[in-house]
């Protein structure tokens, strides 16, 4: 069976915006209502994991969270999707890769928070995955200078792209990189669990 993909077609500006969003929240609308302004973006999926291999498997059903995501996304031109579930991954990578074979001519960005980029060199062929879109960082509180000195901000400071040209970034060819400085929300998901007794 042919996993069911959001709307796209070629030329689309498409963000994608992954994580385990237990649960999610405002940061989350947030990071993306900044992506899908300043990149000129014409839609941005939200691809709810399956389970986060840095992190403890999550305790809340993916129906659960698809459920919620749903509900908190509120917006038109965002899309919740289970794709990762549905093509049996848990690696961005290897999402990615199946997303250049399957949506030719669609230009996707990768959207992260810059508390992500600290640990990005973590992740599994985190070197390919610049590879294979171009990257947006969008700041979140209390990871601002860390993220500009993590190892993969190093890496890729030849590919970055100024900030007022972050427009640009979806026409780019990869490795390309972005740094969006936008208004911030101390919110996180890890909070809201041990707030709630779920931790």
């Amino acid at each position: 069976m042919i996993p069911r993909l959001p709307p796209h077609s070629a030329g689309l500006r498409i963000g994608l915006f992954g994580g385990s969003f237990d649960p999610p929240h405002e940061g989350h609308l947030l990071v993306s209502r900044i992506a899908l302004r300043r990149l000129k973006l014409d839609r941005l999926w939200w691809l709810v994991s399956p389970g986060n291999p840095l992190k403890n498997p999550s305790a809340t059903p993916l129906a659960e969270r698809l459920s919620a995501c749903r509900k908190a996304a509120a917006h038109p031109r965002i899309v919740v999707s289970a794709l990762e579930a549905e093509i049996r991954t848990r690696f961005t990578y290897d999402t990615l890769r199946y997303l250049r074979r399957r949506c030719p001519g669609v230009r996707f960005v990768w959207i992260m928070g810059a508390d992500n980029l600290i640990d990005f060199h973590h992740w599994r062929h985190w070197r390919e995955i610049a590879a294979l879109a171009p990257i947006a960082v969008i700041d979140r509180p209390g990871a601002t200078l860390r993220a500009q000195s993590a190892k993969a901000a190093r890496r890729f400071a030849s590919f970055r792209i100024k900030e007022h040209e972050a427009t640009r970034l979806a026409t780019t060819s990869p490795p390309a990189i972005v740094y969006i400085h936008d208004r911030r929300l101390a919110r996180s998901s890890t909070a809201l669990r041990a707030a709630n007794g779920k931790i």
